[in-house]
């Protein structure tokens, strides 16, 4: 698969892009550990659709954005980015951290996000269990912890990660902190605006999820009115690392039934 790179300047900053496959348009938007620029997951989607992946401002190559102090102030920039790039009807993807960004860019827009899929969604404070504290450990063992098989690191990342990732990371935890520190990784207010949203929706989740508990999904479907939840077998929050073509296949299927 052949992916381009490009940025887009938007509400005074530079969003670092990259665009992969042919077909309706899918925003990927990545998890708070950054996202590395080719996975079998992303090649897997854009065999049937457009795939667009942006990296957050703050987190790999995009750059740090002072005025930035929440997760729905990112929520803006990319909706006014998915509407400079005439993207305002793609489907968007949430991946952990970016699931809760695509949840509340769907409370911006509730009756013109057609499709909403949330893998592992933080934003929501689970009733049952707390969203991992990655602040308590280093950043391989936080990453590691998401994953069910415990190969599946080194294939991602080698078994020693280099200095330049060490460092992509360090600067992605300083800026999730930034934005979701308190209360940690969740809105007490996104289930009540999420009631609003029109969009199709569907909830997925790894069936050996240790970062964020189930019960957040649970809560997502029941604040979606049009959501169904999905279990992925032999995952854990690293659902696109462990079975990229069961999940590629999840949502190329969700889209085409909607």
């Amino acid at each position: 698969m052949e992916w381009t790179s490009s940025v887009v300047s938007v509400a005074g900053t530079a969003i670092h892009v990259r665009r992969g496959g042919k077909g309706s348009p899918v925003v990927v938007l990545h998890r708070d550990i950054g996202s590395p620029d080719r996975l079998a997951f992303y090649d897997a989607l854009a065999a049937k659709h457009e795939v667009i992946i942006p990296n957050h401002p703050g987190y790999g190559a995009s750059p740090r954005v002072d005025w930035l102090g929440n997760v729905r102030d990112v929520a803006a920039v990319y909706r006014a980015m998915l509407g400079q790039m005439g993207l305002g009807g793609a489907t968007l993807v949430g991946l952990g951290f970016g699931g809760w960004i695509a949840a509340e860019m769907a409370c911006f827009a509730p009756h013109d996000t057609p499709r909403l899929v949330l893998a592992g969604a933080m934003g929501i404070k689970p009733p049952v269990g707390d969203i991992f504290d990655q602040a308590l450990v280093s950043y391989i063992e936080y990453v590691r912890e998401g994953c069910h098989d415990k190969g599946t690191f080194g294939r991602i990342y080698g078994e020693r990660p280099t200095s330049e990732q060490l460092v992509l990371w360090d600067l992605c935890r300083e800026m999730s902190f930034r934005l979701a520190w308190k209360p940690y990784m969740f809105n007490h207010s996104l289930p009540h605006l999420l009631r609003a949203v029109k969009s199709k929706s569907v909830i997925v989740w790894g069936d050996d999820d240790r970062i964020v508990p189930a019960s957040a999904g649970a809560v997502y479907a029941e604040s979606l009115p049009h959501a169904q939840q999905a279990t992925v077998a032999n995952a854990g929050h690293l659902i696109e690392f462990e079975q990229p073509d069961a999940f590629a296949r999840l949502i190329t299927q969700f889209i085409a039934s909607t």
